[in-house]
This record gives structure tokens, C-alpha cells and sequence, in this order.
């Protein structure tokens, strides 16, 4: 790694193994990519069963109140962690509670949360006056002074998530797919809802203190969106969205690093980059195959 003249900047050398040995030579970044990489795994996996229940709404109302929650708790004199989660998980239980009404009710119910929730947060910044730069941390989010115990958190968090994504993965999935035929053959439909929402809002709570609560949403569903684009087959986009997002996790955070720009915003971008690129590659193969087919219907016929 080069130091730029410039405020000593670091600067991309082009050398791999020189480059990711300076930078994990600082704990803090061995703490974000740590970190990072727990995040990726949960969101991926949560953010799977979101696109395919069709709760993109849910979870980014879900995602937006991760703000009043980290603002109210430095308000408080707390860590903002706490925040995060006592916010996310409360959310999801509100709306957990309140649905039942149809698309329309929930659809308005989960706006008039966000809508309240995301005032109280600007009322809490503005009544902490020491806050300074930290709406920017808290929206944008950033890899700078995640600690050990931050990992761990993160990381018995995430695994209690995951487990318990286990449990109930293949009911879930059902559910999520057909849950008329699935009430009917006994699945309990309204806990399962009930149970993922209180996951949702969980990795949420983790998600956002890596991309911060504006650009969660877009770890939590692009790659997820991304995968299922690629293959229909569940065991399949499921690993490829963990692997995307992953992808663009890590490579958001060594973008951050060698730059000034919020690592939320490289995170988002490379994911949208893939989402772009899968969608391009459908389109690509769906038109060859329009041309193929009468090609192959004339070589029969002759």
C-alpha cells in the first residue's frame, strides 16, 4: 500500500497480497470485515424469504426505523446497538400484530409507522445536540470503530437468526410459496409470519450498523432479488445470494477504505452493479433462445 500526498491517504496499489495486509494490519478493519462478513451471511438468508414472500415493504419500514432507534438510545446515554435492536424487533411486532386487514391495510400500516418513526428520529438528533456527525453514521453507515465486542454480538446474533431459520426453513417455505394450500395441510402460517418478521428485524438491526438504516434495505433484497433472477431453484439462489452478498460487502469495504466516500454507498452500488448484470444476462438468453428455436424448427421440417 502507497500513502497518497494528500493527507495520507491510502492508496490502491495494485498488489493484492501487499494491499489486504496493510490493511488488516489496522483491527479495525479485521473487526469490519469480520463483522461485514456475519452481516452478509444473515441478511442474504433473511432477504431470500423477503423477495419471496413479496415483504420488500415491510422490511424497509422495518429498516427505516433502525434510525429513531440508534438515535434515541445515544439520546438516552446508550450504546446505539441497543438501539438498533430494541427499534428493528419492536417494529417487526407491531406489524406482526397489526396485520390481518389485506395488502392495502398492511400497506398503509407499515407507511404510517415509518412515517411516525422516522420523525421521532430527527426530533431525537435534534434534541441530542452532541450528536454532530453521527446522523450521517447512523443513515449512511461506516466500518470505522466496530469493536471485538461488536463481532461478537453481531456474531451470536446472527447464529441465533440462522438457527432458527433452520427450524423452520422448509415450512417457511412453503408458506411463503402457496399459504392457502399450506393452512390447509396444517402449517401454521400466522406464526411463521409472526416468527420471520421478528428475524427480519433482527438482521435488520444488524445489517444497519455495517451499510447504515438508509441502505440496509439494499443488502437485504438486491442480492437476494439478484439470485432468484438467475435460478428459480431455491437451494441454488439461496447460496448465490449469500455469495453476492457477500461479494459486495467485502469489496464495499476495501472500496471505503481506500476512499472518502460512505462504505454504504459502494455496498449498494456493487449489488445494484450484479442486479443489473442478471438482468441483462435473462434478457441476453432470452433472446437467444427466441432465435434458436425457429432455427431448429426448420432443420426438423427440412
Amino acid at each position: 500500500m502507497v500513502l497518497a500526498d494528500a493527507g495520507n491517504a491510502p492508496v490502491w496499489s495494485w498488489n493484492l497480497l501487499v494491499d489486504f495486509q496493510a490493511m488488516w494490519s489496522y483491527p479495525f478493519m479485521v473487526n469490519a470485515f469480520r463483522a461485514g462478513a456475519v452481516v452478509a451471511v444473515v441478511s442474504a438468508v433473511v432477504g431470500w424469504f423477503v423477495v419471496l414472500r413479496r415483504q420488500t415493504f415491510a422490511a424497509h419500514t422495518v429498516s427505516a426505523v433502525a434510525f429513531p432507534g440508534a438515535a434515541g438510545a445515544l439520546l438516552l446515554g446508550v450504546s446505539a446497538v441497543y438501539g438498533y435492536f430494541a427499534l428493528c424487533v419492536a417494529a417487526a411486532l407491531v406489524i406482526a400484530a397489526l396485520r390481518g386487514g389485506g395488502d392495502h391495510e398492511e400497506s398503509a400500516l407499515t407507511g404510517t409507522v415509518q412515517a411516525f418513526l422516522l420523525a421521532s428520529g430527527f426530533l431525537f438528533t435534534a434534541l441530542y445536540r452532541g450528536l454532530l456527525e453521527g446522523p450521517q453514521t447512523i443513515l449512511f453507515g461506516t466500518f470505522l470503530g466496530i469493536t471485538s465486542s461488536q463481532v461478537t454480538v453481531l456474531l451470536v446474533v446472527g447464529a441465533v437468526v440462522l438457527a432458527v431459520l433452520a427450524l423452520v426453513g422448509r415450512p417457511l417455505l412453503f408458506a411463503s410459496v402457496d399459504p392457502q394450500v399450506a393452512a390447509g395441510r396444517g402449517v401454521p402460517v400466522r406464526a411463521l409470519s409472526v416468527v420471520f418478521l421478528v428475524l427480519l428485524g433482527a438482521a435488520t438491526a444488524e445489517a444497519s450498523q455495517i451499510t447504515g438504516t438508509l441502505l440496509v434495505f439494499a443488502l437485504m433484497v438486491i442480492p437476494a432479488a439478484t439470485a432468484q433472477v438467475l435460478t428459480a431453484r431455491p437451494a441454488l439462489s439461496l447460496a448465490l445470494a449469500v455469495l453476492l452478498a457477500f461479494a459486495a460487502t467485502w469489496l464495499g469495504l476495501t472500496a471505503a477504505y481506500y476512499s472518502p466516500y460512505p462504505l454504504g454507498f459502494f455496498v449498494t452500488t456493487i449489488a445494484f452493479a450484479g442486479y443489473l448484470l442478471a438482468q441483462g444476462w435473462r434478457s441476453l438468453s432470452t433472446v437467444l433462445g427466441r432465435i434458436e428455436v425457429p432455427a431448429s424448427s426448420e432443420e426438423v421440417t427440412a
